[in-house]
């Protein structure tokens, strides 16, 4: 062959495979855009998003509430209650709250209750468990300092972004401090999050300590005059003291330059954990005084029943619950429309 033609084919040919390389999309930075910016639903996101869990605990209470019989005698001893224990148990209450439910419902009758009528109390159990728990003071600081902590993989990161995008959407001015100092990733992510809200986010410097980038978003909130600083923290595991500490002096140097705060510590527990999450969420409550919960991947999860066990066992109230992945799929949690969409009368 011709040395010309073969150089010329050797040209084009590399020339496509950078043409291809260039269009390649980066996954990293898709990544990001399709878990934080997807499409919104068309459908109730508490209905969507508690659908997992929904299913089978109403599965296995149709089958407990089968062996109800309007001619037997009532008994604490009846089959049913045993298979209503295990649909409970199932639903990830956890032994506490379902022992609770049981104790309370066997006390409500004093004959056979009908599948109907027993619905409709254990929903009053749950809803009146959920309103037990007081929610903290509205706070009246500006800024309102809020810190996200938690374990690894939880995701904060997420919920600092659509805690940011609910505040702007009630016209509120935002800030963000990337302070998972340890994931170049978790500042990348929430920059972009910055970016698509059009708020500040403000991020470490090379090798930044945690409580440094925690000083800076702080004193970047008073100069700009924000309504709220929301301030994402590195993964730590509960089980490690030294990074525990460093938590403790996050919250000293925000307090220091607020008085007061942080006002909102939020933990963030991953639904699809269940039970598991519990012992983390006490070593992290020990460390540092906590407002409530996060429960994040609810739509992932067949795990429902946690959010009464979080409640009680750490007798913290759940504030938002993630159901899904779109921006607006980080909900304020009302107790009457969680127990509507998991056990709908």
């Amino acid at each position: 062959m011709n040395p010309v033609i073969s150089i010329v084919c050797l040209i084009a040919v590399a020339c496509t495979i950078a043409i291809i390389l260039l269009r390649r999309p980066k996954k990293a930075k898709e990544s990001i855009k399709n878990e934080t910016f997807s499409p919104i639903s068309p459908k109730n996101p508490w209905e969507q998003g508690l659908e997992k869990s929904r299913g089978p605990l109403l599965s296995r209470l149709k089958e407990s509430l089968a062996s109800i019989t309007s001619q037997e005698k009532w008994s604490e001893k009846h089959p049913l209650w045993e298979s209503l224990e295990e649909s409970l148990l199932a639903a990830d209450l956890g032994p506490k709250v379902t022992e609770l439910f049981l104790s309370d419902l066997k006390k409500d009758f004093q004959e056979m209750p009908s599948p109907e009528l027993l619905k409709q109390k254990l929903r009053e159990r749950m809803l009146s468990l959920l309103n037990a728990i007081p929610l903290p003071k509205p706070v009246n600081s500006k800024p309102m300092v809020t810190v996200l902590i938690g374990v690894n993989g939880a995701g904060k990161t997420t919920t600092a972004g659509k805690l940011a995008a609910l505040a702007k959407s009630e016209g509120k001015k935002v800030i963000l401090g990337a302070g998972d100092t340890f994931r170049a990733a978790a500042v990348e992510q929430l920059q972009v999050w910055a970016k698509r809200l059009d708020v500040e986010c403000v991020a470490p410097a090379q090798g930044a300590n945690p409580a440094a980038v925690a000083f800076d978003v702080v004193a970047a909130g008073l100069a700009r005059e924000v309504d709220e600083v929301i301030l994402d923290t590195a993964g730590r595991l509960h089980t490690k003291d030294n990074l525990m500490e460093e938590l403790k002096k996050v919250a000293r140097v925000i307090e220091k330059k607020i008085p007061g705060a942080p006002h909102r510590v939020l933990l963030v527990l991953d639904a699809t954990l269940g039970q598991n999450a519990i012992q983390q969420a006490r070593e992290f409550t020990a460390a540092i005084p906590t407002t409530g919960i996060v429960l994040t991947k609810m739509d992932g999860s067949s795990r429902g029943g946690a959010v009464f066990a979080v409640s009680v066992e750490l007798g913290l109230p759940v504030m938002f619950i993630g159901l899904g992945e779109s921006a607006d799929d980080l909900r304020p949690f009302h107790p009457q429309e969680f127990v509507d969409n998991l056990l709908p009368a």
